[in-house]
């Protein structure tokens, strides 16, 4: 007798639920599962509060997952997602969004999308232009005529 699988073809406990590594890298939040795996491992993944380092611990619809992303900074991001739903396979960044919502602090403060926000430490909009450089060097100091 075959068993009721579904879509994916995976199992299901029929909560409509999935492994968390899995998840993160469906809904984009990792490059891969391994890459995922380890966030897992190192303890940068909170399920409803609750640290975790099970990788196949089971994560569904209206769970809370708490991230400490590292964006190449000492200190981390942390963001808060809500999942949505589970997600069938890695689709492209439109299908991933619909996973989860963003309940992260401060995400409805910062500036629309494409801009940088002006927050100390962030990335300029652009290259300052050469009369701004050499404004610069001419006020630090370091002008060479």
């Amino acid at each position: 007798m075959a068993e009721n699988l579904p879509a994916s073809g995976q199992k299901s406990d029929g909560a409509g639920r999935i492994r968390l590594d899995k998840w993160l890298w469906h809904a984009r939040q990792a490059k891969s599962r391994s890459l995922a795996q380890k966030m897992i491992q190192a303890g940068q993944v909170r399920v409803n509060g609750g640290r975790v380092t099970n990788n196949a611990q089971p994560v569904g619809p209206g769970d809370v997952i708490t991230l400490a992303v590292h964006g190449g900074t000492r200190h981390a991001d942390v963001r808060l997602l809500e999942i949505i739903a589970c997600g069938v396979r890695r689709g492209p960044y439109a299908e991933a969004a619909m996973l989860y919502a963003d309940r992260s602090q401060g995400r409805d403060d910062m500036a629309g999308e494409g801009e940088v926000a002006g927050a100390p430490g962030m990335l300029r909009e652009k290259r300052p232009e050469a009369r701004d450089r050499r404004l610069a060097r001419k006020l630090s100091g370091k002008e060479v005529s």
